[in-house]
Protein backbone atom coordinates (compact mmCIF):
# COMPACT_ATOMS: atom_id res chain seq x y z
CA UNK A 1 0.00 0.00 0.00
CA UNK A 2 1.44 3.40 -1.13
CA UNK A 3 0.12 5.98 1.42
CA UNK A 4 -0.72 9.55 0.90
CA UNK A 5 2.97 11.14 1.58
CA UNK A 6 4.13 8.81 -1.50
CA UNK A 7 1.18 10.16 -3.73
CA UNK A 8 1.90 13.71 -3.17
CA UNK A 9 5.52 13.25 -4.05
CA UNK A 10 4.84 11.39 -6.97
CA UNK A 11 1.82 13.58 -8.30
CA UNK A 12 4.04 16.73 -7.81
CA UNK A 13 7.16 14.66 -9.52
CA UNK A 14 4.95 13.74 -12.25
CA UNK A 15 4.06 17.38 -12.66
CA UNK A 16 7.31 18.61 -12.74
CA UNK A 17 9.09 16.15 -14.96
CA UNK A 18 6.27 16.95 -18.11
CA UNK A 19 6.98 20.07 -17.50
CA UNK A 20 10.68 19.98 -18.12
CA UNK A 21 9.69 18.13 -21.19
CA UNK A 22 8.42 20.70 -23.13
CA UNK A 23 10.98 24.08 -22.49
CA UNK A 24 10.34 25.84 -25.38
CA UNK A 25 13.66 26.75 -25.90
CA UNK A 26 14.44 22.81 -26.43
CA UNK A 27 11.57 22.68 -28.33
CA UNK A 28 13.19 25.81 -31.13
CA UNK A 29 16.81 23.87 -31.08
CA UNK A 30 15.17 21.10 -32.25
CA UNK A 31 13.39 22.61 -34.81
CA UNK A 32 15.98 25.51 -36.19
CA UNK A 33 19.21 24.09 -37.56
CA UNK A 34 22.16 26.27 -39.11
CA UNK A 35 23.61 23.64 -41.52
CA UNK A 36 26.45 25.91 -43.71
CA UNK A 37 24.50 27.95 -45.84
CA UNK A 38 21.29 26.28 -45.38
CA UNK A 39 18.78 26.93 -42.70
CA UNK A 40 16.68 24.02 -41.73
CA UNK A 41 13.06 24.71 -39.90
CA UNK A 42 11.84 21.70 -39.43
CA UNK A 43 10.59 20.36 -43.01
CA UNK A 44 10.98 24.03 -44.69
CA UNK A 45 14.79 25.20 -45.48
CA UNK A 46 16.14 28.35 -46.93
CA UNK A 47 19.43 28.43 -48.67
CA UNK A 48 21.28 32.04 -47.08
CA UNK A 49 23.89 31.52 -49.79
CA UNK A 50 23.21 34.40 -52.31
CA UNK A 51 20.00 35.60 -49.72
CA UNK A 52 20.90 39.63 -49.37
CA UNK A 53 18.03 40.29 -47.05
CA UNK A 54 17.77 39.94 -43.31
CA UNK A 55 16.24 37.25 -40.86
CA UNK A 56 13.74 39.06 -38.55
CA UNK A 57 11.39 37.66 -35.96
CA UNK A 58 8.40 38.55 -33.58
CA UNK A 59 8.26 36.27 -30.95
CA UNK A 60 5.03 37.06 -28.73
CA UNK A 61 3.68 35.13 -25.65
CA UNK A 62 4.83 32.76 -22.56
CA UNK A 63 6.77 31.46 -24.12
CA UNK A 64 8.69 34.21 -25.90
CA UNK A 65 11.92 34.29 -23.91
CA UNK A 66 13.15 30.98 -23.76
CA UNK A 67 12.43 30.74 -27.96
CA UNK A 68 13.84 34.03 -28.93
CA UNK A 69 17.04 33.16 -27.02
CA UNK A 70 16.98 29.92 -28.46
CA UNK A 71 16.51 31.17 -32.15
CA UNK A 72 19.24 34.18 -30.81
CA UNK A 73 22.15 31.38 -30.20
CA UNK A 74 21.39 29.39 -32.99
CA UNK A 75 21.44 32.34 -35.75
CA UNK A 76 23.97 34.53 -34.14
CA UNK A 77 24.88 37.43 -36.64
CA UNK A 78 22.30 35.95 -38.88
CA UNK A 79 19.28 37.61 -37.28
CA UNK A 80 18.91 40.65 -38.11
CA UNK A 81 16.47 42.68 -35.57
CA UNK A 82 13.55 41.02 -33.62
CA UNK A 83 10.69 42.30 -31.26
CA UNK A 84 9.78 40.20 -28.21
CA UNK A 85 6.86 40.76 -25.92
CA UNK A 86 6.42 38.64 -23.26
CA UNK A 87 5.04 38.64 -19.31
CA UNK A 88 8.81 39.11 -18.04
CA UNK A 89 11.84 41.17 -18.95
CA UNK A 90 14.07 39.27 -16.55
CA UNK A 91 17.84 39.31 -17.16
CA UNK A 92 18.73 35.89 -19.35
CA UNK A 93 21.97 35.32 -17.48
CA UNK A 94 22.74 33.16 -14.87
CA UNK A 95 25.77 32.78 -12.23
CA UNK A 96 26.87 29.67 -14.09
CA UNK A 97 27.19 31.24 -17.70
CA UNK A 98 29.94 30.75 -20.09
CA UNK A 99 31.62 33.11 -21.63
CA UNK A 100 30.02 32.21 -24.64
CA UNK A 101 26.64 32.01 -23.28
CA UNK A 102 27.01 35.63 -22.22
CA UNK A 103 28.15 36.33 -25.76
CA UNK A 104 24.76 35.47 -26.80
CA UNK A 105 22.81 36.96 -24.43
CA UNK A 106 24.48 40.18 -25.28
CA UNK A 107 23.58 39.44 -28.84
CA UNK A 108 20.39 39.07 -27.70
CA UNK A 109 19.46 42.38 -26.28
CA UNK A 110 21.44 44.38 -29.36
CA UNK A 111 19.18 42.87 -31.76
CA UNK A 112 15.64 42.68 -30.12
CA UNK A 113 13.02 45.38 -29.11
CA UNK A 114 12.08 44.01 -25.71
CA UNK A 115 8.93 44.75 -24.03
CA UNK A 116 7.08 43.65 -21.11
CA UNK A 117 3.07 42.78 -22.74
CA UNK A 118 0.11 43.03 -20.07
CA UNK A 119 -1.21 39.49 -18.72
CA UNK A 120 -4.54 38.60 -18.76
CA UNK A 121 -5.48 42.05 -19.86
CA UNK A 122 -3.52 44.05 -22.35
CA UNK A 123 -1.71 47.64 -21.32
CA UNK A 124 0.41 50.06 -22.76
CA UNK A 125 3.44 47.37 -23.07
CA UNK A 126 1.23 45.99 -25.42
CA UNK A 127 0.27 48.66 -27.96
CA UNK A 128 3.91 49.51 -27.95
CA UNK A 129 4.45 46.05 -29.26
CA UNK A 130 2.29 46.07 -31.84
CA UNK A 131 3.46 49.38 -33.28
CA UNK A 132 7.21 48.19 -33.30
CA UNK A 133 6.06 44.81 -34.54
CA UNK A 134 4.27 46.66 -37.84
CA UNK A 135 7.84 48.70 -38.06
CA UNK A 136 9.87 46.07 -38.05
CA UNK A 137 7.46 44.14 -40.47
CA UNK A 138 7.41 46.84 -42.43
CA UNK A 139 11.22 47.02 -42.97
CA UNK A 140 11.40 42.87 -43.68
CA UNK A 141 8.61 43.80 -46.15
CA UNK A 142 10.97 46.47 -48.46
CA UNK A 143 13.80 43.47 -47.81
CA UNK A 144 11.80 40.77 -48.92
CA UNK A 145 13.11 39.18 -46.11
CA UNK A 146 12.70 35.94 -44.00
CA UNK A 147 10.25 36.33 -40.90
CA UNK A 148 10.18 33.84 -38.23
CA UNK A 149 7.37 34.28 -35.41
CA UNK A 150 7.46 32.56 -32.47
CA UNK A 151 3.83 32.30 -31.03
CA UNK A 152 3.01 31.02 -27.43
CA UNK A 153 -0.14 31.13 -25.45
CA UNK A 154 -1.12 34.26 -23.52
CA UNK A 155 0.18 36.49 -27.12
CA UNK A 156 -3.59 37.79 -27.13
CA UNK A 157 -2.73 40.07 -24.56
CA UNK A 158 0.93 41.17 -24.67
CA UNK A 159 0.34 42.30 -28.32
CA UNK A 160 -2.69 44.27 -29.34
CA UNK A 161 -3.81 47.06 -31.55
CA UNK A 162 -7.87 48.08 -31.78
CA UNK A 163 -9.24 47.58 -35.32
CA UNK A 164 -11.55 50.24 -34.78
CA UNK A 165 -9.84 53.51 -34.17
CA UNK A 166 -12.09 54.50 -31.86
CA UNK A 167 -11.25 51.49 -29.45
CA UNK A 168 -9.20 52.84 -26.74
CA UNK A 169 -7.39 50.30 -24.68
CA UNK A 170 -9.86 50.68 -21.65
CA UNK A 171 -12.38 49.32 -24.26
CA UNK A 172 -9.64 46.37 -25.20
CA UNK A 173 -8.64 45.61 -20.93
CA UNK A 174 -12.74 45.82 -20.44
CA UNK A 175 -13.23 43.29 -23.58
CA UNK A 176 -10.38 40.81 -21.89
CA UNK A 177 -11.67 40.69 -18.98
CA UNK A 178 -15.36 40.18 -19.69
CA UNK A 179 -14.51 37.48 -22.11
CA UNK A 180 -12.50 35.75 -19.65
CA UNK A 181 -15.10 35.16 -16.91
CA UNK A 182 -18.12 34.37 -18.97
CA UNK A 183 -17.36 31.22 -19.55
CA UNK A 184 -16.83 30.69 -23.11
CA UNK A 185 -13.98 28.68 -23.98
CA UNK A 186 -11.09 29.75 -25.58
CA UNK A 187 -12.57 29.43 -29.31
CA UNK A 188 -15.71 31.56 -28.19
CA UNK A 189 -12.84 34.03 -26.65
CA UNK A 190 -10.66 34.69 -29.64
CA UNK A 191 -13.26 35.04 -32.01
CA UNK A 192 -14.40 38.34 -30.38
CA UNK A 193 -11.25 38.96 -29.83
CA UNK A 194 -9.98 38.88 -33.66
CA UNK A 195 -13.22 40.73 -34.43
CA UNK A 196 -11.44 43.88 -32.60
CA UNK A 197 -7.91 43.61 -33.63
CA UNK A 198 -5.70 44.50 -36.46
CA UNK A 199 -3.13 41.74 -35.12
CA UNK A 200 -5.24 38.89 -34.37
CA UNK A 201 -6.54 36.88 -37.29
CA UNK A 202 -3.94 36.75 -39.62
CA UNK A 203 -3.13 40.85 -39.20
CA UNK A 204 0.56 40.56 -37.94
CA UNK A 205 1.56 38.48 -41.27
CA UNK A 206 0.05 40.65 -43.15
CA UNK A 207 2.01 43.58 -42.87
CA UNK A 208 5.09 41.83 -44.96
CA UNK A 209 3.12 39.85 -47.90
CA UNK A 210 6.40 39.71 -49.74
CA UNK A 211 7.82 37.84 -47.28
CA UNK A 212 8.69 34.17 -46.74
CA UNK A 213 7.05 33.25 -43.55
CA UNK A 214 7.74 30.54 -40.62
CA UNK A 215 5.71 30.75 -37.45
CA UNK A 216 6.61 28.06 -34.77
CA UNK A 217 4.08 27.57 -32.37
CA UNK A 218 3.91 26.54 -28.47
CA UNK A 219 0.40 26.01 -28.45
CA UNK A 220 -2.02 26.20 -25.98
CA UNK A 221 -5.20 25.56 -27.82
CA UNK A 222 -6.72 22.83 -29.52
CA UNK A 223 -5.73 24.06 -33.24
CA UNK A 224 -2.99 26.26 -34.04
CA UNK A 225 -4.70 28.96 -35.61
CA UNK A 226 -6.23 29.55 -32.13
CA UNK A 227 -2.63 30.49 -30.38
CA UNK A 228 -2.71 34.24 -29.33
CA UNK A 229 -5.80 34.71 -31.35
CA UNK A 230 -4.04 33.71 -34.78
CA UNK A 231 -2.14 36.63 -35.36
CA UNK A 232 -0.26 34.95 -38.24
CA UNK A 233 -2.90 32.61 -39.80
CA UNK A 234 -5.68 33.96 -42.21
CA UNK A 235 -8.35 30.77 -41.63
CA UNK A 236 -9.44 29.57 -38.34
CA UNK A 237 -11.56 26.94 -39.60
CA UNK A 238 -15.03 26.72 -38.14
CA UNK A 239 -14.06 29.18 -35.35
CA UNK A 240 -17.80 30.61 -34.73
CA UNK A 241 -18.57 34.49 -35.38
CA UNK A 242 -17.76 37.11 -33.20
CA UNK A 243 -21.68 38.31 -33.13
CA UNK A 244 -23.38 34.50 -32.13
CA UNK A 245 -20.80 34.80 -29.21
CA UNK A 246 -21.74 38.01 -28.01
CA UNK A 247 -25.26 36.87 -28.27
CA UNK A 248 -24.81 33.43 -26.77
CA UNK A 249 -23.50 35.15 -23.46
CA UNK A 250 -25.87 37.84 -23.13
CA UNK A 251 -22.23 40.37 -23.69
CA UNK A 252 -24.35 43.15 -24.93
CA UNK A 253 -24.70 44.97 -22.16
CA UNK A 254 -21.01 44.21 -21.13
CA UNK A 255 -18.96 45.02 -23.68
CA UNK A 256 -17.97 48.68 -25.15
CA UNK A 257 -19.69 50.30 -28.05
CA UNK A 258 -16.94 50.46 -29.59
CA UNK A 259 -15.70 46.70 -29.58
CA UNK A 260 -19.62 45.57 -30.43
CA UNK A 261 -19.30 47.93 -33.60
CA UNK A 262 -16.40 45.92 -34.42
CA UNK A 263 -18.05 42.35 -33.99
CA UNK A 264 -20.43 43.54 -36.74
CA UNK A 265 -18.13 44.76 -39.45
CA UNK A 266 -17.45 42.77 -42.32
CA UNK A 267 -14.15 40.16 -41.86
CA UNK A 268 -10.92 41.77 -42.87
CA UNK A 269 -10.18 41.86 -46.63
CA UNK A 270 -7.54 38.79 -47.38
CA UNK A 271 -3.99 39.86 -47.97
CA UNK A 272 -2.94 39.02 -51.19
CA UNK A 273 0.84 37.26 -50.76
CA UNK A 274 3.39 37.18 -53.34
CA UNK A 275 3.37 33.47 -54.95
CA UNK A 276 6.83 33.10 -54.84
CA UNK A 277 6.51 33.48 -50.95
CA UNK A 278 6.06 30.50 -48.49
CA UNK A 279 4.46 30.34 -45.42
CA UNK A 280 4.87 27.39 -43.14
CA UNK A 281 3.19 26.93 -39.61
CA UNK A 282 4.30 24.48 -37.12
CA UNK A 283 3.19 23.12 -33.82
CA UNK A 284 6.62 22.74 -31.41
CA UNK A 285 4.82 21.97 -28.39
CA UNK A 286 1.43 21.25 -27.52
CA UNK A 287 -1.27 19.87 -24.57
CA UNK A 288 -0.66 16.60 -25.83
CA UNK A 289 3.24 16.64 -25.31
CA UNK A 290 2.87 17.32 -21.90
CA UNK A 291 0.20 14.19 -21.53
CA UNK A 292 2.33 11.90 -22.55
CA UNK A 293 5.58 12.89 -20.69
CA UNK A 294 3.54 12.93 -17.36
CA UNK A 295 1.96 9.29 -18.55
CA UNK A 296 5.83 8.01 -18.97
CA UNK A 297 6.53 9.64 -15.88
CA UNK A 298 4.04 8.10 -14.16
CA UNK A 299 4.61 4.77 -15.74
CA UNK A 300 8.19 4.68 -14.52
CA UNK A 301 7.15 4.86 -10.88
CA UNK A 302 4.63 1.97 -11.52
CA UNK A 303 1.37 3.49 -12.12
CA UNK A 304 -1.01 1.70 -14.44
CA UNK A 305 -1.91 5.13 -16.53
CA UNK A 306 -4.68 6.02 -19.00
CA UNK A 307 -5.27 9.45 -20.51
CA UNK A 308 -8.72 11.22 -20.36
CA UNK A 309 -8.37 12.76 -24.25
CA UNK A 310 -12.01 13.42 -24.50
CA UNK A 311 -12.25 15.28 -21.02
CA UNK A 312 -10.71 18.78 -22.13
CA UNK A 313 -13.19 21.34 -22.40
CA UNK A 314 -15.90 20.58 -20.71
CA UNK A 315 -17.73 22.95 -17.90
CA UNK A 316 -15.86 22.87 -14.81
CA UNK A 317 -18.22 20.80 -13.05
CA UNK A 318 -19.11 18.67 -15.45
CA UNK A 319 -15.52 17.99 -16.41
CA UNK A 320 -14.50 17.37 -12.76
CA UNK A 321 -17.58 15.25 -12.12
CA UNK A 322 -16.37 13.11 -15.47
CA UNK A 323 -12.93 12.68 -14.41
CA UNK A 324 -13.63 11.49 -10.23
CA UNK A 325 -16.29 8.86 -11.99
CA UNK A 326 -13.39 7.89 -14.52
CA UNK A 327 -11.10 7.35 -12.09
CA UNK A 328 -13.49 5.46 -9.84
CA UNK A 329 -13.95 3.19 -13.06
CA UNK A 330 -9.93 2.73 -13.66
CA UNK A 331 -9.95 1.48 -10.05
CA UNK A 332 -12.69 -1.37 -10.38
CA UNK A 333 -10.73 -2.35 -13.47
CA UNK A 334 -7.27 -2.51 -12.43
CA UNK A 335 -7.78 -3.57 -8.79
CA UNK A 336 -5.54 -5.88 -6.73
CA UNK A 337 -3.24 -5.50 -3.75
CA UNK A 338 -0.89 -2.43 -3.96
CA UNK A 339 -2.01 -1.28 -7.76
CA UNK A 340 -1.08 2.37 -8.52
CA UNK A 341 -3.47 3.80 -11.06
CA UNK A 342 -3.15 7.26 -12.58
CA UNK A 343 -5.40 9.09 -15.16
CA UNK A 344 -4.37 12.49 -16.39
CA UNK A 345 -6.29 15.17 -18.73
CA UNK A 346 -5.53 18.58 -20.03
CA UNK A 347 -7.13 21.43 -22.08
CA UNK A 348 -9.27 24.12 -20.04
CA UNK A 349 -12.06 23.78 -18.54
CA UNK A 350 -14.63 26.27 -19.07
CA UNK A 351 -15.05 28.44 -15.18
CA UNK A 352 -17.04 31.65 -14.52
CA UNK A 353 -16.47 33.39 -12.04
CA UNK A 354 -18.60 33.77 -9.20
CA UNK A 355 -17.22 35.30 -6.78
CA UNK A 356 -14.00 37.94 -5.96
CA UNK A 357 -11.55 35.38 -4.42
CA UNK A 358 -8.39 34.65 -6.05
CA UNK A 359 -7.68 31.63 -7.96
CA UNK A 360 -8.62 29.56 -11.32
CA UNK A 361 -9.56 26.74 -13.02
CA UNK A 362 -7.08 24.41 -11.64
CA UNK A 363 -7.24 25.19 -7.96
CA UNK A 364 -10.72 25.34 -8.31
CA UNK A 365 -10.89 21.74 -9.83
CA UNK A 366 -9.01 20.63 -7.66
CA UNK A 367 -11.05 22.17 -4.49
CA UNK A 368 -13.93 20.37 -6.22
CA UNK A 369 -11.88 17.05 -6.26
CA UNK A 370 -11.70 17.56 -2.66
CA UNK A 371 -15.45 18.27 -1.52
CA UNK A 372 -16.05 15.15 -3.28
CA UNK A 373 -13.84 13.09 -2.13
CA UNK A 374 -14.70 13.91 1.78
CA UNK A 375 -18.17 12.49 0.74
CA UNK A 376 -18.87 8.26 1.30
CA UNK A 377 -20.56 6.62 -1.39
CA UNK A 378 -20.19 5.85 -4.79
CA UNK A 379 -18.88 9.25 -6.19
CA UNK A 380 -15.35 8.01 -4.18
CA UNK A 381 -12.84 6.30 -5.68
CA UNK A 382 -12.78 2.21 -4.17
CA UNK A 383 -9.13 3.07 -3.34
CA UNK A 384 -7.21 3.30 -0.06
CA UNK A 385 -5.75 6.93 -0.86
CA UNK A 386 -6.84 9.38 -3.89
CA UNK A 387 -4.72 12.16 -5.00
CA UNK A 388 -5.55 14.76 -7.81
CA UNK A 389 -3.49 17.75 -8.77
CA UNK A 390 -4.92 20.35 -11.37
CA UNK A 391 -2.08 23.18 -12.67
CA UNK A 392 -1.40 25.01 -15.51
CA UNK A 393 1.71 24.78 -17.47
CA UNK A 394 2.38 28.18 -17.49
CA UNK A 395 3.15 28.23 -13.91
CA UNK A 396 -0.37 30.86 -13.85
CA UNK A 397 -3.67 30.17 -12.25
CA UNK A 398 -6.26 32.70 -12.92
CA UNK A 399 -5.47 36.12 -10.70
CA UNK A 400 -3.58 33.73 -8.39
CA UNK A 401 0.03 33.46 -7.62
CA UNK A 402 -0.32 29.61 -8.37
CA UNK A 403 -0.48 27.26 -10.78
CA UNK A 404 -2.75 25.34 -9.41
CA UNK A 405 -3.12 22.68 -6.33
CA UNK A 406 -3.05 19.14 -4.84
CA UNK A 407 -5.94 17.57 -3.07
CA UNK A 408 -6.91 14.32 -1.82
CA UNK A 409 -9.52 12.48 0.56
CA UNK A 410 -8.45 14.45 3.97
CA UNK A 411 -8.25 17.90 2.01
CA UNK A 412 -11.54 19.13 3.39
CA UNK A 413 -11.32 17.68 7.12
CA UNK A 414 -7.88 18.99 7.42
CA UNK A 415 -9.32 22.91 6.73
CA UNK A 416 -12.48 21.87 9.19
CA UNK A 417 -9.71 21.79 11.52
CA UNK A 418 -8.80 25.43 10.97
CA UNK A 419 -12.24 26.49 10.44
CA UNK A 420 -12.43 27.20 7.14
CA UNK A 421 -15.55 26.02 4.98
CA UNK A 422 -14.53 24.68 1.59
CA UNK A 423 -17.59 25.14 0.07
CA UNK A 424 -17.64 28.69 1.03
CA UNK A 425 -14.19 29.03 -1.07
CA UNK A 426 -15.85 27.53 -3.53
CA UNK A 427 -18.82 29.72 -4.11
CA UNK A 428 -16.25 33.31 -4.08
CA UNK A 429 -14.14 31.91 -6.68
CA UNK A 430 -11.40 31.99 -3.50
CA UNK A 431 -9.61 28.63 -4.31
CA UNK A 432 -6.20 29.52 -4.04
CA UNK A 433 -6.38 31.53 -1.05
CA UNK A 434 -8.34 27.74 0.52
CA UNK A 435 -5.80 25.58 -0.77
CA UNK A 436 -3.12 28.55 0.55
CA UNK A 437 -4.09 27.72 4.00
CA UNK A 438 -3.79 24.30 4.19
CA UNK A 439 -0.27 24.74 2.16
CA UNK A 440 -1.56 22.47 -0.71
CA UNK A 441 -0.93 25.19 -3.46
CA UNK A 442 1.08 24.58 -6.24
CA UNK A 443 3.49 27.35 -6.95
CA UNK A 444 5.98 27.52 -9.64
CA UNK A 445 6.41 30.73 -11.03
CA UNK A 446 6.28 31.56 -14.46
CA UNK A 447 7.40 28.08 -16.35
CA UNK A 448 8.66 30.16 -20.05
CA UNK A 449 6.12 27.74 -21.51
CA UNK A 450 2.42 27.31 -22.08
CA UNK A 451 0.23 24.50 -23.28
CA UNK A 452 -2.93 24.38 -21.54
CA UNK A 453 -3.91 22.79 -17.99
CA UNK A 454 -2.02 19.13 -17.13
CA UNK A 455 -4.38 17.28 -14.45
CA UNK A 456 -3.50 14.50 -12.56
CA UNK A 457 -4.78 11.76 -10.48
CA UNK A 458 -3.46 9.00 -8.21
CA UNK A 459 -4.71 6.31 -6.80
CA UNK A 460 -3.71 3.14 -4.46
CA UNK A 461 -5.77 0.16 -3.70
Amino acid sequence: MTDLYDLHKAAREIYSEALKSVDAGDAVRRAVRLEDSDLKIVDTTFNLKDRSAGIYSVAIGKAAWPAASALTEILGERLTAGVITAPSTENLRTDAATDEQMQVNTSFYDRWNIFKGGHPLPDRQSLDAARAAFDLLRRADEERALVIFLISGGGSAMIEWPRDEHTTLEDLRKMNDTLVSCGANIAEINAVRRGASAVKGGGLSARAPHCDQVSLIVSDTGEAAGVASGPTFDSTGDAPDAASVICRYKLEESLPESILRASNQPAQESVSYSRDTRREHYVLLDNASALEAAAEAARSRGFTVEIARDIIEQPIADGCSHLLARLSDLCRRKSGDGNLVCLISGGEFACPVRGRGRGGRNAESALRWAIELDKPGEARPSSSHTVTLSAGTDGVDGNSPAAGAIADETTVERARQLHLDARSFLDASDAYSFFRAINDAIITGPSGTNIRDLRIMLASS
